[in-house]
């Protein structure tokens, strides 16, 4: 049963991403350009999922998960430096590349060789994301 609601759920965010462009390099740094040619389209496709989310996290601590166990809490609101230090990177890397992790993953079956070096560098970084954080939480603290 976990694993058919998964594959729905999936194909569901998947077909979400084609639907909304956000799977186009150009209409999401068409995004980013606010002082060029700027294409606002996204700023909905944000909103369409940040409002369903919302309701969610207040939603699920009074109900379980369909599969068993329990939904996890929400994560700290706290802005500290490895919050920032990964917006800013996150954000470089969907300016230049015009992908976030999502899209990346299905950049693999069209977006060819560049497709494959931009998903092999986004989970590079992922693995090495803990020990750079770590390092800046050493530079914080000594400082």
């Amino acid at each position: 049963m976990r694993g058919l609601i998964s594959l729905l759920a999936g194909s569901l965010f998947g077909a979400g991403l084609l639907i909304s462009g956000m799977t186009d390099t150009t209409k999401v740094q068409g995004w980013l350009d606010v002082f060029g040619n700027w294409d606002p389209t996204l700023a909905f496709v944000m909103g369409g999922a940040i409002l369903p989310m919302f309701i969610a996290w207040r939603m699920t601590p009074h109900l379980s998960p369909l599969t068993g166990g329990h939904f996890p809490k929400m994560g700290s609101l706290e802005l500290d430096r490895r919050l920032v230090a990964g917006s800013v990177m996150f954000g470089m890397g969907w300016g230049l590349a015009g992908l976030c992790p999502g899209p990346a993953i299905a950049s693999v079956t069209y977006g060819g060789f560049g497709g494959v070096v931009f998903l092999v560098a986004m989970i590079a970084g992922m693995f090495a994301a803990p020990g750079l954080g770590a390092q800046l939480d050493r530079t914080a603290n000594a400082a």
